[in-house]
């Protein structure tokens, strides 16, 4: 929320577990007036987008072996998520572009629009 200072009300969509459910991260998603959202009791087609990418990090940064510690663990992770998933590795499902780059394009053609209807706006109060 802090770094990227979303314009619209967002959606947290997870699946049912009891983290998700815990007094202290509803209060947080409170705060953020975000909606919380959770999959189907059972229902694994619910959650396919995270399930995807949790099958992608582990066929692809696990495909190494195993971290000698916790610390190594959360550190490649982070890596993998923030400068290689992100910002390099392109998906299909965002035609071609990565996260990073699908994200910009939304948020450019978000402000284009908004700005065409200020436009159109201001010509009609005339």
């Amino acid at each position: 929320m802090r770094k990227r200072k979303p314009k619209e009300k967002l959606i947290f969509h997870s699946d049912r577990g009891v983290q998700y459910h815990s007094k202290e991260f509803r209060n947080i998603l409170k705060a953020f007036n975000i909606t919380q959202s959770t999959s189907g009791k059972g229902n694994c087609y619910d959650n396919a987008v995270a399930e995807s990418f949790f099958k992608t990090l582990k066929s692809e940064l696990l495909s190494n072996g195993t971290f000698k510690t916790r610390r190594e663990a959360k550190i490649k992770v982070f890596e993998y998520i923030e400068l290689y998933y992100n910002k390099k590795r392109i998906h299909s499902s965002l035609n071609w572009c990565t996260p990073e780059e699908y994200l910009e394009n939304y948020y450019r053609n978000t402000d284009k629009r908004e700005e065409e209807t200020q436009q159109v706006e201001q010509k009609e109060a005339v």
